[in-house]
């Protein structure tokens, strides 16, 4: 399972895109850049393009997508459960799933509010953030059921 458009666009509206390199706080180690981008690669005076920020996001993405495809979760996650946990996991990295082993689909959703504060301070931003993929995790994913039909009547052999 690969994450969705709907679950990218979440991610980024998330995020939002700085072209330019910045430290949300000064005792980061590293500087941020794109749509969240963080890591020895970015530099302090660094400036990228939008197209730039699209690629390190799709390379960044994977490494989250990663995460939630090899988690052992007690229920088959549908597209729309993928989507809310990549997302969660790019916000807190993937080391977080370890906090819902054994737990399933509704424990999960009702535990993610938790993950709302930063240095101890509740943040309206992750606030919004999590009620987001809350609702995303919750939202069904309609199933199709496909008849397949045999139009010349023929007997099938198996």
């Amino acid at each position: 399972m690969r994450i969705s458009e709907k679950g990218k666009k979440l991610i980024k509206s998330f995020e939002g895109c700085r072209l330019k390199a910045y430290k949300v706080l000064d005792s980061e180690k590293y500087y941020t850049i794109g749509y969240g981008h963080y890591g020895k690669d970015v530099t302090k005076d660094m400036v990228i393009t939008l197209s730039q920020a699209d690629r390190l996001f799709d390379n960044d993405i994977f490494i989250y997508e990663k995460a939630v495809q090899d988690f052992k979760f007690s229920f088959t996650l549908n597209q729309n459960q993928f989507d809310a946990l990549t997302s969660f996991c790019y916000n807190l990295g993937v080391n977080i799933l370890a906090d819902f082993k054994g737990k399933n689909a509704n424990q999960i959703a009702g535990e993610m509010i938790l993950y709302v504060n930063s240095g101890g301070t509740r943040l309206e931003g992750l606030v919004n953030r999590r009620k987001k993929e809350i609702e995303l995790f919750n939202t069904k994913v309609a199933t199709s059921t496909t008849n397949t039909v045999n139009k010349t009547n023929e007997k099938i052999v198996k």
